[in-house]
């Protein structure tokens, strides 16, 4: 994994990803060749489960594709397989024309018996290039809030699954599964829960140790957030507890309101003591989170929490915005793994953050609960699930001469 993107050339990685994502010879036996797409190439949730599941699936014998339809930060430039339909955002009509032939042109070289469409925008897009492209196995997956997906986009993913074009429908939590109930029945028939599997982010760091590597403070009380800066993560929320505290407050990630978040901070007088620390590849992010005291996730809308739940995992102290997905993804037999708060009001989220620092004991009880969210979420149990979703959807493999494969026979 690249860890900085000033190190790429971005003219010299379109002409790589080529050579490195050119179709190859389909392998004998059961590999099955599944094509993941997404929106944009970044170093957040829905990217991550796309990542770990990719890596698994291709251990179990799958031969996985992982398709962006453009490229915002380096972070995937190396993993395997991996093919930009756009070097940037497209910004105008010419480039989504181009990037969407581009799409096409991609999904008929591959010849997938599986498509996964994540995010919202993947998967309107990702199901008509697929069909397009003479794909008929669409896979989508809800990885994004419903109440921050666009009036126009939920309709067109109606119509989709009213129609039939998804196979399957993943939701990832209970909270999400429920948000179809008053769906038409014909949608509801292909909606399944596949919950998300994580890496454990832990490491045998100590905190000074995680500290200096990451050049963060080492005698301040440290909360912190992995999250890509966005109005939906509601970091100002977190921004505003330093007011009349001497904490300070450390970002993992990027996004478009790195300069609102700077200049807020600024305004409170707090502009020294939040750290911005940009993205953050997966394999420093236990780095990230050994720093911490508190972590802190005001977000208003998720449909699982992945980075909340991989940080209380690591046995970080954890107060998360008061949201009922959340209550059911931080929890376990013994009870919540945080606590939780209406993070817009800044008593009560500044309160809950103090009693976690100065209660050792409550602290040590969300640490010891939160270590346990590893077995709830096993990356081997969602690898297994999806697989078996693979193969129960994927047309028949017909064999031909020689054991290959006749994959135009099925199509």
């Amino acid at each position: 994994m690249i860890h900085d993107a000033a190190v790429l050339d971005v003219r010299q990685t379109a002409t790589q990803q080529r050579d490195r994502v050119a179709p190859r010879t389909r392998p004998v036996g059961n590999g099955r060749c599944v094509v993941m797409i997404q929106t944009q190439a970044e170093g957040a949730g829905s990217q991550e489960i796309s990542r770990i599941l990719g890596r698994g699936l291709r251990d179990r014998g799958y031969e996985v594709h992982s398709i962006f339809l453009f490229r915002r930060t380096a972070v995937y430039d190396r993993e395997p397989n991996t093919f930009y339909c756009a070097m940037q955002r497209p910004a105008g009509p010419i480039a989504l024309v181009r990037m969407a032939v581009a799409l096409v042109r991609h999904l008929r070289k591959l010849r997938p018996d599986v498509v996964l469409c994540f995010q919202h925008y993947g998967i309107i897009v990702g199901t008509v290039a697929a069909y397009l492209a003479g794909a008929r196995t669409i896979v989508a997956n809800r990885t994004t809030a419903k109440s921050v997906i666009p009036g126009w986009a939920q309709v067109v993913d109606l119509a989709f699954g009213v129609s039939g074009l998804f196979r399957k429908v993943v939701a990832n939590s209970k909270s999400v599964e429920h948000e179809y109930e008053d769906y038409p029945q014909r949608y509801r028939k292909h909606v399944i829960r596949i919950e998300h599997g994580f890496e454990p982010k832990t490491t045998p760091l100590t905190q000074a140790e995680a500290r200096k590597l990451l050049d963060l403070p080492f005698d301040a009380k440290l909360l912190g957030c992995v999250a890509r800066l966005h109005a939906g993560k509601n970091l100002g929320a977190a921004i505003k507890l330093l007011v009349d505290r001497d904490w300070h407050l450390a970002f993992a990630g990027q996004g478009p309101a790195r300069a609102e978040l700077a200049a807020l901070a600024k305004s409170l007088g707090a502009a020294d003591r939040v750290h911005f620390l940009g993205e953050l590849a997966p394999d420093r992010i236990g780095f990230f989170l050994r720093s911490l005291d508190v972590f802190v996730f005001p977000s208003i809308a998720e449909t699982f929490g992945l980075a909340v739940v991989e940080a209380a995992q690591a046995g970080i102290p954890v107060v998360a915005n008061d949201l009922e997905v959340l209550h059911e993804t931080l929890s376990v037999d013994a009870g919540p793994c945080a606590l939780f708060v209406n993070v817009d009001d800044p008593d009560a989220f500044g309160a809950a953050v103090q009693r976690l620092l100065e209660d050792e004991d409550l602290a040590a009880t969300m640490a010891s609960r939160g270590s346990q969210l590893s077995d709830r979420y096993s990356l081997d149990a969602m690898v297994d699930s999806y697989a078996g979703l693979i193969d129960a959807v994927a047309l028949p493999r017909v064999a031909s001469v020689g054991g290959r494969a006749d994959q135009s026979r099925v199509r």
